[in-house]
């Protein structure tokens, strides 16, 4: 399989010094084309995922035996929609590498490929005490998720009942977070709930990531 272009003006000490030092493992021009394509992934990651995943494997056919390689090439599969694909590399980087970083990510890869309760396992794996709080926060909005794939609204709701709702942090995963417990909320039937809910996302939601301004419109409009 022909690799994917890579930017003229890329040339790969772009990557942060830990990258650089763990692709020293390599001869130099296979760490240099490695670090490019590597650069070139983060680069297309959110406006072209699929073309991200090709640099990403193009980087892992070089690098395949190197975690950090694994991890950008499970990261780019995901959002690319490879969920099988991005399970597989995940799994060997955790192997590999000893983090759980990426446990939420492999959770909702389980749901992508219709399988719930596999991500519902995984989200009560010991090491997600550990994650940080973004990482903790996204492995409950998936775990939620994955109840709610099962039917299980009002658990969906419960589970999401954590202190941090009501967290005055300015950071993206209180909006994602209300957002989420506003959306169970409204799959167990408690609109009103999920209304107020849906307007307290809004209200976090610096950045307009999410539809909760929109969502807690059209339900006070069905209310009326």
């Amino acid at each position: 399989m022909p690799d994917p272009v890579v930017d003229e003006d890329v040339t790969g000490r772009e990557l942060d010094q830990e990258i650089r030092d763990e692709l020293n493992a390599l001869s130099g021009p296979a760490a240099a084309a490695v670090a490019r394509h590597l650069v070139m992934a983060q680069r297309l990651l959110e406006d072209d995922p699929q073309q991200a995943y090709e640099h990403a494997m193009a980087a892992r056919r070089r690098a395949g035996r190197i975690g950090v390689v694994r991890e950008a090439a499970g990261v780019a599969a995901y959002l690319a929609g490879k969920y099988a694909d991005a399970l597989a590399e995940l799994r060997a980087a955790r192997r590999m590498t000893g983090s759980a970083e990426y446990l939420p990510m492999m959770a909702d890869c389980e749901r992508g490929l219709g399988r719930p309760r596999r991500a519902l396992d995984l989200s009560h794996d010991p090491a997600v005490t550990a994650l940080d709080t973004p990482a903790r926060i996204e492995m409950l909005i998936v775990a939620a998720g994955a109840r709610r794939d099962l039917g299980e609204h009002e658990a969906a709701a419960v589970s999401l009942q954590v202190p941090e709702l009501r967290s005055t942090t300015k950071e993206e995963w209180v909006a994602r977070l209300r957002y989420a417990y506003a959306d169970a909320l409204l799959g167990a039937g408690r609109d009103k709930e999920a209304a107020r809910w849906f307007v307290r996302a809004a209200e976090a939601d610096v950045e307009g990531e999410t539809d909760a301004a929109d969502r807690a419109a059209e339900l006070s409009d069905g209310g009326t």
